[in-house]
């Protein structure tokens, strides 16, 4: 999981298994962070959607925004005009784009999830430093 700036920049970057629900992992990311001044929003996906993460994440500051699943019981919590932020997710989406110019990533020749970690945080730095 990464956490971005609007234009792509990497802000904090966690390896987990893939067994457990991206709800659970979203708040031990943002703890992660880099710059420690409170993020007004988090724009996400649909994996996301969850009424507790989003009273959670408001009473921290935090407006998540996301689209509902399609199999949502309650009624919606978000009106269409702040999901059109969502539009520009992409930006957002060329981190993954970026990280993919790692081989030994893709390919994850690291077998310990610590060497690992250290790989992706070495590639965000270097995505930043190609940056500024």
């Amino acid at each position: 999981m990464a956490l971005t700036t609007g234009n792509g920049l990497p802000l904090a970057a966690t390896v987990h298994s893939a067994s457990p629900g991206e709800v659970t992992l979203i708040e031990g990311l943002l703890q992660q962070r880099v710059l420690k001044r409170q993020l007004p929003r988090l724009i996400y996906d649909r994996a996301a959607d969850s009424d507790p993460l989003r009273v959670r994440l408001t009473k921290q500051g935090t407006e998540l925004i996301c689209p509902h699943r399609k199999n949502r019981k309650k009624p919606p919590t978000q009106d269409g005009r702040k999901l059109r932020r969502y539009k520009r997710r992409w930006k957002v989406e060329r981190l993954n784009a970026w990280l993919q110019n790692f081989r030994r990533l893709i390919v994850r020749y690291e077998v310990l999830p610590h060497l690992f970690q250290g790989l992706v945080h070495a590639a965000c730095m270097l995505i930043v430093l190609r940056r500024l």
